[in-house]
């Protein structure tokens, strides 16, 4: 697990009052607003539409994977069983302030959860680009399988690399192959004077084409797409035999 923890910290202060400073995230010398109060305390009058319907069609139960502060693990205890998890201490501590009953400090690569344990899961935020390569995607969503049961949904966000400048996203990284790039940053949190820096993260972005490549091999397939602006997400259903 984490041990400097810059954004849970910040999701817990803003939780309580507001931020003790600027939380930042940062490639080198550039950097940009960490956004706490849009990425992760948004009312829910402000979510989209098809972002609401989207979550609401999610049966129970579902596992949350890198709840963030628990806004979406607290809609989707309100329709069911949920189970939220993220490797931030700080995070997992904000999520269950918001009530939801079963949080848990755990790395999105290391779940230790039953077979068959949930009917959906919900991956929000680019998390599925923390596995680093299209393989790792692949051997990612062969675990998220696992522990889904047969008629198990998942749902996933990325950046599509086709839709995109690369003065789009702060750490962007180019790749010689269409439909794929990088994304490395890590988050600053500068608070009462005192910072803390957390872990290089590494993303690979890649194209709802290039998804559909990834799930080949695995029990998955992209059954529907909402994309807008160089951003996407992805319906992921368990292929029926």
């Amino acid at each position: 697990m984490i041990e400097a923890d810059p954004l849970g910290r910040a999701i817990l202060d803003y939780q309580r009052g507001g931020l003790r400073g600027d939380c930042v995230y940062r490639d080198g010398a550039e950097t940009r607003d960490g956004n706490i109060e849009g990425h992760y305390f948004a009312s829910r009058e402000d979510w989209r539409d098809e972002w609401r319907t989207l979550l609401a069609s999610l049966e129970p139960p579902v596992v949350d994977i890198g709840c963030g502060s628990g806004q979406h693990a607290e809609f989707l205890q309100e329709r069911g069983e949920v189970v939220a998890i993220d490797v931030s201490p700080g995070a997992v501590e904000a999520t269950r302030n918001r009530g939801v009953e079963d949080v848990r400090v755990m790395d999105m690569f290391e779940m230790d959860f039953r077979p068959d344990r949930f009917r959906s899961a919900l991956l929000s935020g680019t998390q599925l680009g923390l596995a680093h390569s299209l393989a790792g995607v692949r051997r990612f969503l062969s675990e998220l399988a696992r522990i889904t049961d047969e008629e198990g949904v998942a749902v996933v966000d990325n950046y599509d690399p086709t839709d995109l400048a690369p003065d789009d996203l702060l750490g962007y990284g180019s790749d010689p192959r269409r439909g794929i790039a990088h994304r490395t940053f890590h988050f600053e949190y500068d608070r009462d004077g005192e910072r803390e820096v957390g872990r290089t993260l590494h993303f690979v972005l890649f194209s709802p084409e290039r998804l559909r490549d990834v799930t080949v091999g695995t029990p998955w397939h992209v059954a529907e797409v909402q994309s807008r602006e160089g951003f996407y997400k992805a319906v992921l259903r368990k292929e029926t035999r």
